[in-house]
Formats: structure tokens, C-alpha cells, sequence
């Protein structure tokens, strides 16, 4: 099991931005924009890999004011994620932590999700963090470690059922694969 609060410290400026996103909850007088909901939504970091938010992984599809009524539409990685009941739960917290009262959290599963929704800044905090993003030709385009082409397949189970185990043959340190998808 990784520790959460490590994964954290590697990411202060995530860290930093949940902390500055806090409210003391009271319901709000006035609607927010949408822009500034996605602001809210974009500092709630992945359940499983937490250096990315849930706007860097592309799982937010969208959000809308349907009268009093905030929607917004998640699709999850894949059908079976089990980290979907958290990401929800997350968002709803989030949300609520800002004073949304009235709020429904849509599933949408078509069009599947795709790793071309991850953000490029999704992708670079993926790299920084030592997991090789994912990429068209089937895999990691070089060690997120050492930046070494020198790469091989260790496992196609990885830490996630979303990541493959891989190994630089220059440094020796296995990394996180993420799988394209």
C-alpha cells in the first residue's frame, strides 16, 4: 500500500492549491461560473495516482447549470475502476465544501474514456512523478527516471489494472507504465 501523504509531498503545488480550495462549506448566496467550478474540480487529485488531478485525467466531461442544479458528467477510466465510488464521492465533497447544495454527478460511459483525454500537463506530472505517460506505439517512449530509450516490458500488470511494470536496462529502476487506452 503507498502512502498517500508521501505521494503528497512529492506534489506541493497540488497540495498547496487543495489546502488554498478549502470553505468553511456555507451555502452560497450567488451561483458560481462554471469556470469556476472546473477551478474547484481541477485540484482534486486521482484516487490512485494523486500527483494528477481529476481535470488532468480527463474523467471531468462536463459541467452545467441545469436550473438550481449542478451537473457534472464523469466518465470513468474504464467500466470497472475501482476507484469510481471514491472519485465520486471526492467530487461531491469538493463541491459541497463550496457550498453546492444542489448537485447530480452523471456517469457517462459512451464514448469510453480515452488516455488522449489526459491534459499535457497531465502527462507531464505523470513523468515528473516516474510514471512513463502513455503513448500510440504501445509503450513508454523512454525511463522517466533517467530519460534512457533503453526500456523492456516486465509485466503487463502494473500497480493498477491501468499501468504495466516496465525497466530501464541503463539505471535498473522499474516504472509505471500507463497504458494506452
Amino acid at each position: 500500500m503507498v502512502d498517500q501523504t508521501t505521494k503528497f509531498s512529492e506534489a506541493p503545488d497540488l497540495l498547496k492549491e487543495l489546502e488554498r480550495a478549502k470553505v468553511q462549506g456555507a451555502p452560497l448566496t450567488e451561483k458560481p461560473t462554471v469556470e469556476t467550478v472546473w477551478a474547484w474540480l481541477s485540484v482534486i487529485p486521482d484516487p490512485e495516482i494523486p500527483v494528477i488531478s481529476l481535470t488532468d485525467l480527463g474523467i471531468i466531461r462536463d459541467v452545467a447549470w441545469d436550473g438550481d442544479t449542478l451537473v457534472v458528467t464523469v466518465t470513468p477510466t474504464y467500466s470497472g475502476c475501482p476507484a469510481t465510488s471514491i472519485i465520486n464521492l471526492d467530487i461531491e465533497t469538493a463541491l459541497r465544501g463550496h457550498g453546492i447544495e444542489n448537485l447530480t454527478l452523471k456517469r457517462q460511459i459512451s464514448p469510453p474514456w480515452t488516455t488522449d483525454w489526459l491534459t499535457d500537463a497531465g502527462r507531464a506530472k505523470l513523468e515528473a512523478y516516474g510514471i512513463a505517460p502513455p503513448r500510440a506505439a504501445g509503450g513508454p517512449q523512454h525511463c522517466p527516471h533517467c530519460k534512457s530509450t533503453r526500456v523492456e516490458k516486465i509485466s503487463q500488470f502494473g500497480s493498477t489494472p491501468c499501468k504495466a511494470q516496465w525497466q530501464c536496462t541503463d539505471c535498473l529502476e522499474p516504472f509505471d507504465y500507463f497504458k494506452c487506452i
